[in-house]
């Protein structure tokens, strides 16, 4: 059956009009930070490869405290294929996270969150913090050695939030200590919850990216007054590229797999004392550097609530950016947001190379 016949069959049974004029009319604007557009769709496609492995994953394993650790081992060990499969959803998900920092950055420096894209920015954020809150859920779910532990230290810090800080580590582990409770509730937020959340605020930021298009910076948006912005058709221009932008994020990703499978470790002994050197997820490391060099007391406060409050109050500027930056609303250049977003960007570097290069204790 032919392309055009099963085309023609859809179309006497759903309006594809609207599709079609899509495809046809959407342009992409061609300037000299064009390439950062493709790392959305870059993100996007690491996150359908999380979805197709992390399915597969889910026909072994076994989220008890009891059998989580050996259903692991016996896909890695016995299931054909298992040992690369579950590579490809680990490896997936640090380069879905390194492709998300890379967009987010991007579209805060070029001030892509200014009117009337407030609410992109907002659910991009949101975003974020759900593909973080992906990272560290499944972390656990090995219940490894290092795993086990990081969480513990996690959750700790959660502690230090003031007010809610106990009430949110016992809502967290499901009790006082992380146990097989702990990784019952972690497996069914990482499989159930977050997913929900991520497919309703997905489907929101992409349906507000249609409506408002592509985004220019400020610099070329005043320059188009002089000469128009070019644009390139959607499809197949970008589209096309957008692929190969994808094919090359495989190629890296199946080559990570396959050199650096990703390994079990040593199963979880809740009474054995923490190896040394125990640290989270990379896309962590600058946190818990920081928190390492923080004094136990600051004056009369405690130094890990005045980091945890400090990396709260982080957030929470970013969250809120395209409200707190007046000028970039109205198309001019915001220096004190620009270079306070290059600090952070800086920031988080030197601390995670920090964190690797100089990881003894607190």
């Amino acid at each position: 059956m032919s392309v055009n016949r099963v085309v023609d069959w859809l179309e006497e049974r759903i309006d594809l009009g609207a599709f079609r004029h899509l495809l046809q009319e959407k342009v992409v604007p061609v300037h000299h930070h064009t390439i950062w557009y493709y790392f959305g769709g870059m993100t996007l496609f690491l996150f359908v490869i999380q979805v197709v492995t992390g399915i597969l994953l889910t026909f072994y394993y076994r989220p008890s405290a009891e059998e989580a650790y050996e259903s692991v081992q016996f896909l890695m060990t016995e299931v054909q294929f298992g040992w690369l499969v579950r590579s490809i959803h680990s490896w997936s998900a640090n380069l879905m996270v390194a492709t998300m920092m890379i967009h987010l950055f991007s579209v805060y420096l070029t001030q892509a969150y200014r009117k009337p894209r407030e609410l992109t920015w907002v659910t991009g954020m949101l975003l974020f913090a759900i593909v973080l809150t992906f990272g560290f859920s499944g972390y656990l779910l090995p219940w490894n050695v290092l795993s086990f532990f990081a969480t513990k230290v996690g959750t700790n810090v959660a502690g230090q939030v003031p007010v809610v800080g106990h009430t949110l580590v016992r809502f967290l582990r499901g009790g006082d200590e992380v146990t097989g409770g702990t990784l019952s509730r972690f497996y069914g937020l990482h499989i159930a919850i977050l997913p929900l959340l991520t497919t309703l605020i997905l489907g929101l930021h992409l349906f507000l990216v249609q409506q408002q298009g592509m985004s220019v910076p400020p610099d070329v948006e005043r320059a188009s007054a002089q000469q128009p912005i070019r644009t390139m058709p959607f499809a197949p221009n970008f589209l096309l590229r957008d692929l190969f932008g994808w094919f090359a994020a495989l190629g890296v990703l199946a080559a990570l797999a396959a050199i650096y499978p990703w390994e079990l470790g040593q199963k979880a002994d809740p009474f054995a004392s923490a190896p040394a050197g125990i640290r989270p997820e990379w896309y962590f490391v600058f946190m818990f550097q920081t928190l390492k060099y923080i004094p136990a007391r600051v004056g009369p406060f405690d130094g890990e609530v005045l980091g945890v409050m400090g990396f709260g109050l982080g957030g929470l500027f970013l969250f809120l950016v395209p409200f707190l930056d007046k000028r970039a609303a109205l198309g001019e250049p915001s220096p004190l947001f620009r270079w306070t977003g290059i600090g952070i960007i800086l920031y988080i570097a030197v601390f995670t190379a920090l964190g690797y290069l100089a990881p003894g204790p607190k």
